[in-house]
């Protein structure tokens, strides 16, 4: 005896756009007092980002490649600029 199911709500490309930009100035900011150099904190902070977004991304069943931007979009972007800059370190 299920009681009615809540409809998870579905950002807009342009949410997650923004999402994406201060959760990247947030993680820059934390970078910044990593004992190990800011390149390296960081690309390591990208990788924890983008497994969040992965778990989050599964849990709320949200499509892989949709129309429209979501938590895999931007668990992609996440692990694409923490290999670059971890290549570069």
């Amino acid at each position: 005896m299920d009681g009615p199911q809540r409809a998870i709500p579905q950002f807009t490309s342009r949410q997650v756009l923004g999402r994406f930009v201060l959760r990247l100035a947030l993680l820059a900011t934390f970078a910044n007092f990593g004992n190990q150099g800011f390149v390296v904190t960081f690309s390591t902070l990208l990788a924890l980002a983008a497994i969040f977004c992965s778990i989050v991304g599964t849990l709320r069943r949200e499509a892989l490649l949709g129309p429209e931007l979501t938590h895999w979009d931007e668990a992609a972007v996440n692990a694409a600029i923490g290999y670059a800059l971890g290549a570069l370190a």
